[in-house]
């Protein structure tokens, strides 16, 4: 039997601590620690030092590494890792800008290292089997994707706006779940809260196999709302990521003897049904993807740095067109 894998954790904030939670469980896996420079955090995780130092946290010697820290701090310690020869599964977005990403990109595939991206949306299991059905043919060919991802403002976030903190996973699980590439986007942004960064944001795109979106993104709504609306020309998919829940609503196919009604020459509503699904923890599932990765030495069912790289990319477009109609 293989020697199990030796993984840590850098950060200890509000995801670095879930990571470390998850990969001190995490079968085949040995959490070695967690490294993070400042003074008030605890001494051990989980039974595990935590690191004042990055040197000290990597001469323990690690396979893989999820960098949790701000985003500003991921070019640095991605940096450093692939130096290193460290696998490294990166939080989202997966560096500042698209040149840092890039760089991380090339620099991880140049030493032969897996890198990944922490989009855990995409492993939440409505998605998971919106994915599924789409590619079943459930619903046919795709028309439309609509997003709407808004809640209150989230005290942890100070170096990046709610494109770059929230839309990023829109744009992500859309390009995803259609198995279909962003080829433009428009959006438009605003600064309510007085901050630096855009905290609102409206974007309408189009897909390389024609779909359009539409993502609704903000962190000034007085209740949250993950939902993702995906319509094509059999009926249309509704996940609901906060739950978990899938529900399936199916072109009508009664025949209408009303002549007012049979004018219009749209769908018309059918048999609604919701999926029971089969409920894992996504960011559980988001390691062990990442950790049989590591083991098989190629991507398996991960989101990659290239991916990442795109979903910056396509963020950075979003928000210049956002400022540019700002003006």
């Amino acid at each position: 039997m293989a020697a199990p894998l030796r993984a840590g954790v850098l950060g200890l904030g509000v995801m670095g601590r879930n990571h470390a939670r998850v990969l001190s469980t995490l079968d085949g896996v040995d959490f070695i620690g967690v490294f993070d420079p400042a003074e008030n955090v605890p001494p051990t995780v989980h039974d595990r030092p935590v690191f004042h130092d990055l040197d000290d946290f990597l001469r323990a010697g690690v396979d893989y590494v999820v960098v949790a820290a701000p985003t500003v701090y991921h070019l640095d310690m991605g940096t450093r890792l692939a130096e290193a020869g460290v696998h490294a599964l990166i939080e989202k977005p997966v560096a500042s800008t698209a040149e840092d990403a890039r760089t991380l990109r090339d620099l991880f595939a140049s030493r032969g290292l897996i890198g990944g991206v922490g989009h855990i949306e995409r492993y939440n299991p409505a998605l998971q089997a919106a994915r599924q059905k789409i590619e079943d043919g459930l619903i046919g060919d795709i028309y439309q994707v609509t997003t709407r991802r808004q809640g209150p403002f989230p005290g942890r976030i100070a170096d990046v706006g709610v494109i770059k903190d929230l839309a990023t996973h829109d744009i992500d699980l859309t390009a995803w779940v259609t198995q279909q590439q962003f080829v433009d986007v428009n959006a438009r942004t605003t600064h309510r809260s007085g901050r630096p960064h855009e905290d609102m944001v409206l974007a309408v795109g189009t897909l390389s196999g024609g779909a359009i979106t539409s993502h609704t993104v903000n962190w000034l709504t007085p209740f949250k709302e993950r939902v993702t609306i995906i319509t094509g020309a059999k009926g249309a998919l509704v996940a609901d990521t906060l739950t978990a829940d899938l529900t399936h609503f199916e072109n009508g196919t009664v025949r209408s003897e009303w002549e007012q009604a049979t004018s219009f020459r749209g769908v018309t509503e059918g048999d609604m049904t919701r999926f029971a699904l089969e409920r894992k923890e996504p960011l559980r599932a988001e390691h062990e993807a990442f950790r049989d990765s590591v083991i098989a030495g190629e991507p398996r069912g991960i989101v990659t740095l290239d991916e990442g790289t795109r979903v910056v990319e396509i963020a950075e477009s979003m928000a210049a067109d956002g400022v540019a109609h700002r003006r």
